[in-house]
């Protein structure tokens, strides 16, 4: 292990930069994959494998950079395949570019399945055991430390268990520091694999990994199980990418195995990094954050029911496992119709807004009546803030909208134009504005800056950062209600906002108006 850091009790071995990558749709630049690996680097992740140096020349950049940077925590790991049949471990081109990458780690793959061996090899099982062991003692001879990994090892054990332990004692002769059982097709069941990970562990004097699928939606599960068994390396990938259903998701694991189990992993104080860890992982891949994740998701500790609202006001551990600070989460209240007066209360203290007797309850009734009318407010948070705070009677609008014209059209054979006129009301004044775009919602939102700038100049620092349309209900046709979702920001500051009608230009305008609205009290 690196000396930089204490030995903990289950090693971390990240494998996102390269089996993750094998999930579709994804793809990593050297640069991406650098960057990656140096976060997983400062989080405290035990081995990072870079990828697999034999396959494509990014892989073969990604080694010839990572050799001459400073790792803090992590050893840099290269991926690869035992020899091939019938030719010396020193012979085989993809085994020379393993040692060519000057890795400290080299992890190679072998077959444990007597179906593999026979019928996709196509040699016998006395050739694969040959094959597994020269090229770990290969590898070894040349000053490498070897992690071997079983492929369809719990498959194999299944199909024939004393040549699938036969294949692991070939791998410890050969020299490998780690033995990992992979389950790689992802079918099998965790109290399978935790009676098979403690045979194995009782049988052989060796640190004892694990690298699971999700195929049957259970790799965090029989990842846990095989520790439970006797299994101290960890593979798996942050966000559970990977190909067809996914790798094991490390940051799930990480957090069971710290909170849940009282096994260290990763350095002390690192764990409330997770969070960050994940969305960082996320935003290099350019994959959405999955807010639904176990402890990183933005969902993991939200709270709509209004029963759960109420008790998590006076004990809130009452509906969360666990604190979310401890991940680098947070907790949230979310307002929809099914929410109670506990939950617009929660909103009001975070807004920082103070509410009249009662008050609660009007509003509460204005948001059912809008979500049965096509408003959704779970994700519009600014928008709730806003009912909040007309239902004071000392609260004024900056501004009001008090008509709108928006058109399209095209002048004779040239481009289509979009063309806005908005009258609003400023401190008792009337402002008529003009605005042009690329399409009705664009020039009705520069017509509406145009009246506003004068009196509000912060306006100019609010600025669009994501604009949804969802059509309710598509039976209707063109008649259908459409809903809007807006997204802004301003500096650090971000919020979002909702419009509904059967006119996508009026619920577009109600989102705008709120998104300014609101902003104008976190610009200023």
């Amino acid at each position: 292990m690196n000396s930089n850091r204490a030995c903990p009790d289950v090693a971390i071995y990240d494998t996102t930069l390269r089996d993750g990558t094998q999930r579709e749709g994804l793809s990593l630049s050297c640069d991406d994959k650098i960057r990656i690996a140096q976060r997983l680097d400062r989080f405290g992740v035990s081995v990072i494998e870079g990828g697999w140096p034999g396959s494509n020349p990014k892989d073969v950049e990604f080694f010839s950079r990572a050799k001459e940077l400073k790792w803090q925590h992590a050893n840099i790991a290269a991926f690869g395949s035992t020899r091939r049949a019938g030719i010396a471990a020193d012979e085989d081109p993809q085994l020379r570019a393993l040692i060519a990458a000057e890795t400290p780690v080299c992890t190679l793959f072998g077959k444990s399945w007597t179906l593999h061996v026979s019928e996709v090899l196509r040699t016998d099982r006395d050739e694969n055991l040959a094959m597994i062991e020269d090229s770990v003692a290969y590898i070894k001879g040349q000053g490498r430390r070897v992690m071997y990994d079983a492929e369809h090892f719990f498959d194999g054990f299944r199909a024939d268990p004393d040549y699938a332990m036969e294949t692991l004692r070939a791998a410890q002769r050969g020299g490998a520091e780690a033995l990992v059982l992979c389950d790689t097709n992802g079918g099998s069941v965790p109290w399978d694999v935790e009676a098979v990970v403690r045979k194995v562990v009782d049988a052989l004097d060796m640190t004892i990994g694990v690298h699971t699928h999700n195929d049957g939606g259970l790799a965090v599960a029989n990842a846990l199980a095989a520790v439970r068994g006797g299994a101290r390396q960890v593979q798996g990938t942050i966000n559970g990418y990977g190909e067809r259903c996914g790798n094991a998701n490390l940051c799930a694991i990480i957090a069971d195995l710290e909170l849940k189990m009282s096994l260290s992993c990763v350095p002390r104080g690192a764990l409330k990094e997770l969070s960050e860890v994940s969305h960082f992982v996320a935003e290099v891949a350019n994959l959405p954050p999955d807010d639904h994740a176990a402890y990183v998701g933005r969902s993991a500790f939200a709270h709509k029911g209004g029963v759960h609202v109420s008790a998590m006001r006076r004990e809130p551990t009452s509906y969360q496992h666990c604190d979310p600070e401890l991940v680098g989460n947070t907790s949230r209240v979310v307002v929809s119709e099914l929410s109670g007066r506990s939950n617009l209360l929660s909103k009001a203290e975070e807004a920082g807004i103070d509410v009249s007797a009662g008050a609660e309850a009007k509003v509460l009734e204005r948001i059912k009546q809008g979500e049965a009318q096509g408003f959704a407010y779970e994700a519009a948070e600014a928008s709730v803030a806003l009912l909040l705070r007309r239902e004071d009677e000392r609260y004024r609008p900056p501004f009001r909208v008090i008509d709108y014209h928006a058109g399209v059209g095209r002048r004779g054979q040239g481009e289509s134009f979009a063309e806005a006129t908005v009258r609003v009301e400023v401190g008792g004044d009337r402002v008529l504005s003009a605005g042009e775009g690329n399409g009705p919602v664009s020039a009705m939102d520069d017509a509406l800056r145009k009246a506003l700038r004068p009196s509000f100049p912060e306006v100019a620092e609010i600025h669009l950062a994501d604009y949804k349309v969802r059509i309710l209900d598509g039976r209707s046709g063109t008649a259908s209600t459409t809903r809007v979702l807006v997204d802004s920001r301003c500096g650090q500051h971000t919020w979002s906002t909702v419009g509904a009608s059967g006119n996508i230009i009026e619920a577009s305008l109600q989102a705008l108006v709120d998104s300014i609205e609101y902003g104008l009290t976190v610009c200023r």
